[in-house]
């Protein structure tokens, strides 16, 4: 059986699912749902990550991580992982990473079935037209992406950083 919590953060309320086998989904919601009260022990870590995260404090998450998808899919978001924070590469980059560069499009499907938001960083990557789309046509997501882009660029301007190729 999953734990989940609902917790408030800068995007809005968050839905945490997982269990001890690891997160399972975070998303955030565009409703209002009550925060929970008392956080379920299995979610402790990724509630403390999270606003570590959104404190500036964090750029990189350490969870156990148990989302459900295809292999495809769980292959293109351990490829997200290596995204740099404060970085984006294209689903033309991803696809060549995990080695079918004609993948494309299923690479943007993939990332748009994210069910780990902010962990697994699908708001990193985009479309040939630079549009952070996920293929979700959904303005909440590319809200969502923007303003996580912007608080990573706001974070690293304090310090220099540099990345290696092939992201950008």
């Amino acid at each position: 059986m999953e734990d989940v919590a609902f917790i408030k953060t800068p995007l809005g309320i968050a839905k945490i699912t997982g269990s001890s086998e690891g997160l399972s989904s975070i998303i955030v919601l565009d409703s209002k749902e009550p925060l929970t009260d008392i956080i379920p022990e299995s979610l402790e870590d990724a509630v403390y990550q999270l606003n570590e995260y959104f404190e500036g404090i964090r750029t990189e998450f350490q969870l156990d991580l148990n989302p459900e998808g295809t292999e495809f899919q769980k292959k293109v978001w351990l490829e997200l992982q290596n995204i740099p924070y404060g970085r984006t590469a294209s689903y033309m980059e991803l696809s060549k990473l995990i080695g079918d560069p004609k993948a494309i499009r299923a690479v943007g499907s993939a990332n748009g079935r994210n069910p780990l938001w902010i962990v697994v960083p699908c708001h990193r990557a985009y479309s040939k037209t630079l549009i952070f789309k996920s293929y979700k046509k959904d303005y909440l997501v590319c809200s969502i992406s923007e303003k996580l882009l912007s608080q990573q660029v706001n974070v690293l301007s304090s310090i220099k950083v540099s990345f290696p190729s092939p992201f950008f």
